[in-house]
């Protein structure tokens, strides 16, 4: 591949949060999903964060690894002060909403799928707005409220932002269909019919033969 054709596919990022507010401005409108201005700041900046490795992995003995989610939540449940159980919930939806949008293929034959991340972080972000409800967190507690109202189509939305260059074939039908099936994704049945698929649960059926 030339240097003049991979010049043309690879565009320089000045500013990642600029590029994040943009992309994630226009997945959402294409999902339309509507959020509070407070939301998708909060969201553009996850993106941001969690754009470095570091942020987003914890660093043990065999390198950089992701707690498993029922840690971070037995870490909320057991945490020694207020504080630390709402950061540690924080991180639980943030990780969550974070891995699902992103990593939402990777999660075919593995034990634990996309719809266990959405009802991990949906719930962590319903508590935390809960105990955000009154006082200073109280702009917080409304952001983290809409968040766990609408996790699964905010992860649609960054779905739609990793995959922005990428077209769906054939080979992704039964898994676009597992994750609709397990989860309601708009944007998993937008695709499936576009593929010309039915979604159906009689056509899962079909398909897995």
């Amino acid at each position: 591949m030339s240097d003049a054709h991979s010049s043309s596919r690879v565009q320089p990022v000045v500013n990642l949060k600029e590029y994040f507010r943009d992309a994630l401005h226009g997945a959402l409108a294409t999902q339309q999903l509507s959020v509070e201005d407070q939301t998708e700041h909060y969201v553009v900046n996850l993106l941001t964060l969690f754009a470095r490795s570091e942020a987003l992995f914890d660093s043990t003995p065999e390198g950089p690894r992701l707690k498993p989610l029922v840690v971070m939540l037995s870490e909320a449940l057991e945490a020694r002060s207020t504080g630390d159980r709402n950061r540690n919930l924080q991180r639980l939806g943030d990780v969550s909403l974070f891995v699902a949008g992103f990593f939402a293929q990777s999660f075919a034959r593995k034990l634990i799928d996309i719809d266990y991340h959405i009802a991990m972080g949906g719930r962590a972000y319903g508590v935390l707005a809960e105990a955000l409800s009154r006082g200073r967190g109280r702009v917080l507690g409304d952001v983290f409220a809409e968040l766990s109202q609408k996790f699964q189509p905010m992860v649609d939305a960054l779905n739609e932002l990793a995959e922005t260059a990428y077209t769906h074939s054939d080979k992704d039908i039964l898994r676009l269909y597992e994750i609709w099936l397990k989860t309601g994704s708009r944007r998993c049945y937008a695709l499936l019919k576009r593929l010309g698929v039915d979604p159906t649960v009689a056509a899962g059926a079909q398909l897995a033969h």
